[in-house]
């Protein structure tokens, strides 16, 4: 035999992890007494405790003490007491203490790495090489934050006491990720790991008292369901941040409707991996083995829908299951092991039961023929190819190592079939072409693109999804963002809108003509689907005028018309900011007549009606000025790459304007959406709703293309409700009565819009902090696009 045939006939031998520094650890601990509050370790004052297995055994590692309502009650009391004096000092102090953190980790991330393979099953190389490295790097990385807060983050203070609750599929990076910027910011937290991977957390609450983190600061609670539920619910907590399923996202933001607290949400995903046809196939088809095959297919942002050009589909797949069948299943502890178990029976059973379903319709469905070991919860990874869109396989997330195949001819189908899900977390883009590459990217729907690579995370860079994959986003400085807060001014309470019966008409000069104020839909005045009318009133009580009543069917025309002036989005920030000078323009050019209407209606003196127009005008000039100037960053993550953070509109975003300020509320709200290349669909003030009608005419004359603007006059808690409950309706901005507000909050989850409200009460308009950024962050989603360089 000579050397080639030799090196042709070698096998990988096992190469397993030592498991003495863990199994010691797991010997050591008293699991009876595992949460960790106020920097004390106690039992769950139940009594109770849940089990933790080993997924590539079945076997029992511990019995975990199971936190119950009367320990979350003392987890968020010990956070709040220590909540003033963490929050007060100075940046440079919680910096030490989470640099501290992140070089005791460094000093144990063996431990951590063996452990955390143990509990959840991932191999040994991608907790060693990927999750505990990367968790580390995000405690360094935030001490930077921590010290520049005051300098990068004016005006913004912590959120208070956060309640965060993580997944099994990342036990420990998900920690790193949350309780990082949390502290930077100057929090407490909160955080509940998941049941079934509690042990990385335990060791982590260990790291924290040898590196100095004051009591109180961090509090671990492992428990199940009725713990998590507690600190959603929990009065004592100021934001919830969340990483899960869909399903339990919805349920989490119901359950906060109208509470004030602040909430982010990472959830589920169906991403997109797109192979052109001029990509390098060899290294597409490793990507894709990263992209699908990392950590069993148990990744949020796992590339489970391939969708490959059809000239090439054949070649890629017979690639594609060539690499399948080299691919090592076995135990997680084997430094050579691909693929290791699912974390549990439970989920074992949900990925074969959703395959079978998937061949079921229509679906062929594929696995290499290999050996799998006789014991744990182990699935061989698979592929589906003839899968239709409809296909369970293509729409539902498997959370296994399954991979859903489909075929496209053109760029526009491509994207179109990538766009073709209720999720919108991350995708993946293959070609040699940059220029092509880069033309797809913005037109898909996701947080995150990697280009010519798949599953790349970084601390400086954000994370987070679209649609219903979530809000908010994790890393980076639109991270930090979640655990600050820069609250608006707010003034009184909004008192529920009533409807005045008015018969007397107010005295005219008798030479004008009736007029009629109907809709403005798609570009055009148009009269209201119920043919009804809403009285409004003048200052003294007297009919001023009637606007057509808004109904459901209405809400529905100005969505169509919104989501059709797709020209909007798609002009430059430049065009944008002209068209808005424009508007700002001619609203100045009937100041004296706006400021007259504003008296009648509203009572205001002759100078403080004045005051709102110019300043409604100064408002628009400012969003115009800013239209093409709130951009977003490059960012240069420690790999050869680099992130392009770019701004994006959020889409269709529904407005419900206040009765207080009618003009200047309905500009404030309204500029920033318009500015960052939204379309808004506007209920104006119900009270006043005459101010928004004499602006039909300004706007026609302003070029404002057709759709991008919409008002739909009428009752604001039906019309708010029926905004909320609307799907495509991307996001809602609704200053009312607290009802109201946590009405479209709970109504909201359909597709996990954006929403923001003011929470019932009246915001100061002539502020400063509202001319600011604070309505362009919230007009905007931030897609992170990785693009690599060098051979």
């Amino acid at each position: 035999m000579n050397i080639l045939e030799r090196y042709a006939a070698m096998e990988y031998d096992a190469a397993p992890e030592a498991r003495n520094e863990a199994d010691a650890w797991l010997a050591g601990r008293d699991f009876g007494k595992a949460l960790f509050i106020g920097g004390e370790w106690k039992a769950a004052a139940g009594g109770k405790t849940f089990e933790t297995s080993e997924p590539a055994t079945g076997k029992l590692l511990a019995k975990i003490s199971d936190a119950g309502d009367a320990d979350i009650d003392a987890a968020v009391a010990a956070a709040a007491k220590a909540l003033p004096k963490w929050s007060a000092q100075s940046g440079y102090a919680r910096a030490k203490v989470l640099y501290a953190i992140g070089r005791a980790m460094q000093r144990h991330q063996r431990l951590f790495a063996a452990l955390e393979s143990i509990d959840n099953g991932k191999p040994i190389r991608e907790s060693r090489d990927i999750d505990v490295p990367l968790a580390i790097r995000h405690f360094i990385h935030h001490a930077g934050w921590a010290q520049s807060l005051d300098k990068e983050f004016p005006d913004h203070k912590p959120v208070g006491v956060v309640g965060q609750i993580i997944p099994w599929n990342f036990p420990l990076l998900m920690l790193a990720w949350k309780i990082a910027p949390a502290l930077a910011a100057g929090c407490t937290v909160v955080l509940k790991p998941a049941e079934y991977t509690p042990l990385t957390a335990i060791l982590f609450a260990e790291i924290c008292e040898r590196a100095g983190v004051p009591k109180g600061v961090v509090n671990i609670v492992p428990g199940g369901p009725d713990a998590g539920a507690a600190i959603v619910n929990h009065p004592g907590v100021q934001k919830i941040a969340f990483t899960g399923s869909s399903e339990v996202g919805k349920i989490i933001r119901k359950a906060t409707a109208g509470s004030g607290k602040k909430l982010s949400l990472e959830l589920g995903g169906k991403s997109a991996f797109i192979v052109f046809e001029d990509a390098d196939l060899d290294s597409a088809v490793e990507g894709l083995v990263d992209g699908i095959w990392f950590n069993q297919g148990q990744v949020c942002c796992a590339g489970s829908r391939l969708l490959v050009q059809e000239g090439i589909s054949d070649a890629f797949i017979a690639k594609v299951k060539t690499r399948m069948g080299r691919l090592r299943v076995g135990s997680p502890l084997d430094k050579n092991t691909d693929i290791g178990p699912l974390v549990d029976k439970t989920q074992l059973d949900r990925v074969s039961g959703l395959v079978a379903e998937g061949a079921k319709q229509g679906a062929e469905c594929w696995q290499p023929d290999c050996p799998l070991p006789s014991a744990g919860y182990f699935y061989l990874p698979t592929l589906a190819t003839g899968v239709s869109p409809a296909n369970i396989l293509a729409q539902e997330e498997v959370f296994g190592p399954v991979l859903a195949a489909m075929t496209f001819r053109s760029t526009e189908e491509a994207i179109e079939l990538a766009n073709n899900t209720r999720y919108g977390l991350a995708a993946s883009v293959w070609s040699e072409n940059i220029n092509l590459a880069l033309h797809a990217a913005p037109q898909i729907k996701a947080g995150v693109i990697w280009v010519n690579g798949t599953n790349m995370f970084d601390a400086a860079c954000g994370f987070g999804g679209y649609r219903e994959s979530g809000f908010g986003r994790e890393g980076g400085r639109e991270g930090m963002f979640e655990y600050l807060a820069a609250k608006l001014p707010l003034g009184s309470v909004i008192k529920p809108a009533t409807i005045d019966r008015v018969t007397e008409r107010a005295e005219t000069d008798g030479i004008g003509i009736d007029r009629t104020a109907k809709l403005f839909i798609g570009g055009k005045q148009v009269r209201p689907d119920g043919n009804y009318s809403l009285a409004i009133a003048d200052r003294k009580g007297k009919l001023a005028g009637e606007v057509g009543l808004g109904s459901r069917k209405d809400i529905r025309d100005a969505v169509s018309a919104a989501r059709g002036a797709k020209a909007w989005a798609e002009a430059t920030g430049y065009n944008r900011s002209q068209v808005l000078y424009f508007l700002a323009e001619n609203l100045a050019a009937r100041a004296d007549e706006f400021a007259a209407r504003l008296v009648q209606l509203t009572g205001a003196t002759a100078k403080a009606a004045r005051e709102e127009v110019e300043l409604s005008i100064e408002r628009l000039f400012s969003f115009a000025g800013m239209a093409d100037k709130f951009e977003g960053r490059v960012h240069a993550p420690p790999a050869r790459a680099v992130t392009l953070a770019l701004h994006e509109p959020v889409g269709v975003i529904g407005i419900v304007a206040p009765d207080e300020a009618p003009l200047l509320g309905l500009i404030s709200l309204a500029a920033p959406a318009l500015a960052m290349g939204n379309t808004v669909v506007a209920v104006p003030s119900q009270k006043h709703a005459l101010l928004a009608t004499d602006l039909y005419q300004v706007i026609e004359y302003s070029d404002v293309p057709g759709g991008a603007i919409n008002i739909v006059t009428g009752k604001h808690a039906e019309l708010a409700a029926v905004l909320a409950k609307h799907d495509d309706v991307d996001g809602l901005w609704c200053v009312a009565d607290a009802d109201t507000c946590k009405l479209v909050e709970a109504e909201s989850i359909g597709n996990l819009k954006r929403v923001w409200t003011s929470g019932g009460k009246n915001v100061d308009w002539s502020s400063d902090l509202v001319a600011g950024d604070a309505f362009l962050r919230r007009a905007v989603e931030v897609k992170n696009v990785w693009v690599p360089y060098g051979d």
